[in-house]
């Protein structure tokens, strides 16, 4: 998952507006008045003494200009956030002040550059709340999270401002422009009215209000979704109920539950490395239960932490916006600016595959419920048997245990094994960086390199879960790349993980899906590292969501493949490859279950789909009774939940992904497709097709329109058919 999104919606708004500093003068003018927007006063002197104690404000005095995290502590972050958001309005209240007339130049790139600071102690804070949050953390966001919706809308809602970039836009056909200039124009133009330009002062003002409440909404909704994953635990205290676990999995619990003060017992949480394992593999059903449901209600037990109603006015607010801006819905608004465009062209992508997907899954519960009438002739097939005997089928179908994978995919080879993969396409090093500072013991940094040892980028790796990280697994940055009077700027990226820790008596070993997710998240750091882009909002991942979705998933394709599975997958006690017959089995069984994992997916796509294309008030309507209806319409089996239930659903909720969950299918046509380009030409290292992708894909962030950057690169539109051959479901 991209977390950029939410990170570019908060900072600037439904405008999109990027950040930087300095303009740039252009020959090529308009005329027009400006009117500006009011900064607060401050003396140059008061400005140098607050920037002078404060790290965030104080240039980077690390190598590569990493954040200096050290002296990063809390109480910087607020006077931090307050002094960036004053020095973004000087920048842009010198834009529109100037007697120039407005030019692409002196007004559209000045403000793209605009704002940099306040980029910068953005990205480092939301950063940390995600990662690495705390108590004091969590209740600046709440404070900042509105004052900077409030300071996007100032922006975004600038009557003087606006009247500029429209001279300019309405001037383009005759200004000498290049075509990412003329990119950055046509977006900041429909940016700033999709941001409300053109509303009147009352319904500005409604605007303002329902986006200062939603950012407040958001990070409720993701403070409240911690606490239940760090409030939740299953002790167990009688070592049959561990019965069917894996050696790895126990000793992880056990160390737990000993430094909790429970020695001799063993603690399993809600965190993936925990929950997955036990539900694959614990034969005590009742357990299997209860850790299924303990998963399956997270903010939804009516109490201090529950989301429905945090949900449900979001829903409400999310749609009253729309319509002030003139869209049937949520969903046509976002839609809009992205390659699907309507929510009709989402639904007949999901129906196609729903298609297909469902008979596939209801095949496979046949066989599932098999095996249970053996174990228990009289027992109810239930969600929480899906995953343990979905195991068993694999293990007596293929022959194939995950618990017999993981000891060859530990994490430092895994690791290996990606960065090896990019050496071979695209000829970037990697070298790791213990001098550079880091947030977390846990986290490590690599200096990034090309071919030829010329400096790329910056990137930090988070592996292990802990009580101050969110679930799931993402990518983000500290720095975009950007090209600034000349300077080429390098990005910093990170990559965030939650897999399982070392024990004392093995490293971390991943499960096949992690291996796919080290890899996935690796794919959108690339994306990030080897943009190159002038304009800062054009670069890196800051492209449509069902586009940024490509990069990440084209490279899953890459680690099951046995020519590359052999590279990095050894024994992590004895050294020796992994075996060819086992290899053989991994490909043999990579349509297994595919059915299951479509639908619950799809089945997350839709509810996603059914919150945000409601085009009237839905007043308070029982969230439970509104989901079960949703998902009883496309006739989701009861023994398969939606992967995301809403009120845990944090792609929508508290991240950037609302009516936008759908889009890791839409990219999942596009990277089957692109990865069948190599499989064409024989090869997986095909140095022409590896360049291409580079040059038309990664390197271009939002310069031109997806589908012709796509088309580049293919030399013909996306087939869906690589997609279904891929899944087994044609």
């Amino acid at each position: 998952m991209n977390i950029k999104y939410l990170l570019i919606t908060i900072i600037c708004g439904i405008a999109a507006l990027s950040c930087g500093s300095a303009p740039i003068q252009s020959k090529e003018v308009v005329n027009v008045t400006s009117e500006k927007k009011e900064a607060p006063d401050k003396t140059e002197q008061e400005t140098t003494a607050v920037t002078a104690i404060n790290p965030l404000l104080s240039p980077f005095d690390t190598p590569f200009g990493v954040p200096p995290f050290e002296k990063i502590t809390d109480d910087v972050y607020e006077p931090a956030f307050e002094e960036a958001m004053r020095q973004h309005l000087v920048e842009v209240n010198r834009i529109i002040e100037t007697d120039d007339a407005p030019t692409f130049d002196n007004t559209v790139a000045a403000l793209d550059y605009a704002g940099r600071l306040l980029n910068r102690v953005a990205m480092v804070f939301f950063a940390k709340q995600g990662a690495d949050t705390n108590d004091t953390v969590q209740e600046i966001a709440k404070t900042v999270s509105p004052k900077l919706s409030a300071h996007s809308d100032s922006i975004s809602m600038n009557p003087g401002l606006f009247a500029r970039i429209k001279a300019v836009y309405d001037a383009r056909e005759s200004l000498t422009l290049t075509g990412e200039q003329q990119r950055l124009l046509e977006l900041t133009y429909k940016n700033f009215v999709r941001g409300g330009a053109l509303l009147n002062d009352a319904d500005k003002k409604r605007k303002t209000e329902i986006n200062s409440r939603l950012s407040i909404l958001s990070v409720q909704f993701g403070d409240n979704l911690l606490a239940e994953n760090n409030n939740f635990e299953l002790m167990i205290d009688d070592e049959n109920d561990l019965a069917g676990l894996p050696k790895a999995v126990i000793d992880a619990a056990a160390e737990k539950a000993a430094m909790d003060g429970n020695a001799g017992k063993w603690k399993f949480t809600l965190h993936k490395p925990s929950w997955i394992p036990f539900m694959q593999y614990a034969q005590n059903r009742a357990l299997r239960e209860i850790m299924f449901k303990g998963y399956a209600t997270k903010g939804n037990h009516n109490d201090e932490v529950d989301n429905k109603d945090i949900l449900l006015e979001m829903v409400r607010l999310r749609l009253e916006r729309a319509k002030l801006l003139g869209y049937a819905s949520h969903a046509h608004y976002i839609l809009e600016e992205n390659m699907a465009q309507t929510p009709d062209k989402v639904d007949g992508l999901l129906e196609q595959l729903w298609k297909g997907a469902l008979p596939a899954a209801q095949k496979e519960l046949k066989a599932l419920k098999k095996l249970l009438k053996k174990d228990a002739p009289k027992a109810v097939f239930e969600p929480w048997d899906w995953f343990y005997y979905t195991e068993k089928l694999r293990a007596q179908k293929y022959d194939l245990d995950e618990n017999n994978l993981r000891p060859y995919f530990k994490l430092e080879n895994v690791q290996k094994g990606a960065f090896d993969v990019a050496t071979k396409l695209y000829g970037l090093q990697f070298k790791m960086r213990a001098d550079l500072p880091v947030y977390n013991e846990d986290v490590s940094a690599v200096e990034v390199t090309d071919a030829d040892g010329k400096h790329v980028g910056v990137l930090y790796l988070d592996y292990f879960p802990r009580p101050g990280k969110n679930q799931g697994a993402w990518m983000t940055e500290y720095r975009g790349q950007e090209i600034r009077d000349g300077e080429f700027i390098h990005p910093v990226i990170v990559n965030v993980f939650n897999f399982p820790r070392p024990t004392k008596d093995t490293p971390s070993l991943l499960s096949l899906e992690e291996v796919e997710t080290l890899f996935h998240e690796f794919g959108h750091g690339l994306h990030g590292l080897l943009s190159n882009v002038t304009y800062p909002s054009l670069s890196g991942t800051n492209v449509p969501r069902d586009f940024v979705e490509l990069p990440s998933q084209f490279m899953e394709n890459w680690a099951e493949e046995p020519e590359v599975l052999t590279s990095y997958a050894t024994h992590f006690e004895t050294g020796e490859g992994i075996p060819k017959d086992l290899i053989q089995k991994i490909t043999d069984a990579s349509h297994f279950n595919q059915g299951f994992e479509t639908v619950e997916y799809l089945a997350a796509s839709f509810l996603d789909m059914k919150w945000h294309t409601l085009t009237e008030d839905p007043g308070n309507i029982d969230v439970n009774a509104f989901e079960d209806k949703a998902l009883s319409e496309i006739n989701l089996m009861d023994e398969i939940i939606s992967r995301y239930k809403s009120t845990y659903f944090a792609h929508i909720f508290s991240g950037g992904y609302s009516s936008g969950y759908y889009s890791y299918i839409w990219s999942a046509v596009l990277d089957s497709d692109a990865f069948a380009a190599f499989k064409e030409q024989n090869t997986l290292f095909d140095k022409q097709t590896a360049a291409s992708f580079k040059e038309n894909i990664l390197s271009k962030g939002n310069t031109e329109e997806p589908i012709e950057l796509y088309v580049k690169f293919r030399g013909r539109e996306p087939s869906i058919e690589p997609l279904l051959k891929k899944r087994g479901l044609k």
